[in-house]
């Protein structure tokens, strides 16, 4: 799914670009799992983003499924309390 199909499902429900963006998803799924403890190199590596670190990245390749698949529940039955 392109970032444009968010887009336009967001605009399609009454949502302007100062509402909510695709990324801002992102933005929100980061902030709330930081702000509840969750291991930076497992939320870092779900959102896709790079090691910074040279040395790190050449010798970490995990992907930490296990913790991801645990954090991604924990962050789908946040959402569901919220509804």
């Amino acid at each position: 799914m392109s970032e444009n199909g968010i887009r336009v499902a967001l605009r399609s429900m009454g949502y302007g670009n100062e509402d909510m963006t695709a990324h801002g998803f992102r933005g929100m799924a980061s902030t709330i799992l930081y702000e509840n403890n969750f291991p930076s190199d497992i939320i870092e590596r779900q959102l896709a983003h790079a090691e910074r670190n040279a040395v790190k990245a050449a010798y970490n390749h995990a992907e930490y499924l296990p913790q991801r698949r645990e954090m991604m529940q924990w962050y789908a039955d946040w959402l569901d309390c919220r509804k």
